[in-house]
């Protein structure tokens, strides 16, 4: 049994069954304009999803990205990837924002987790 944690940053999950998108991206260095509103646009737009569940997205110092989003089917998935907003930021993400990506789609069996541990100033 999986229980929600409260490590803020982390996407809250129900039980197992459900679905991860984990989109792992190498940004291009040539042109960045717009990037920023737009991940932060398909972020927002993400959320109004039927069957979205949440996601987590990190980003290093030289572009290496992994952002995991879950969802509740793989048909919710689908009307995802077709949305027309979602279809234009793919568009300019080959065009324009990536030198590279790997999109993997699993199906989650089993879920773990700890709760936060308050840290402790000494």
């Amino acid at each position: 049994m999986t229980t929600p944690t409260s490590i803020p940053g982390l996407a809250r999950t129900p039980e197992p069954p459900y679905y991860a998108v984990i989109f792992t991206s190498q940004r291009s260095t040539a042109d960045a304009a717009g990037y920023a509103a737009m991940a932060e646009r398909m972020a927002t737009l993400a959320a109004q999803q039927p069957g979205y569940l949440g996601a987590e997205s990190a980003r290093d110092a030289h572009g290496l990205g992994i952002t995991v989003s879950y969802w509740r089917s793989e048909a919710d998935i689908a009307a995802w990837k077709a949305q027309a907003e979602h279809l234009e930021a793919q568009r300019l993400g080959h065009e324009r924002w990536y030198a590279g990506f790997e999109l993997r789609v699993a199906r989650v069996e089993r879920a773990y987790s700890m709760p936060a541990r308050q840290l402790v100033d000494r």
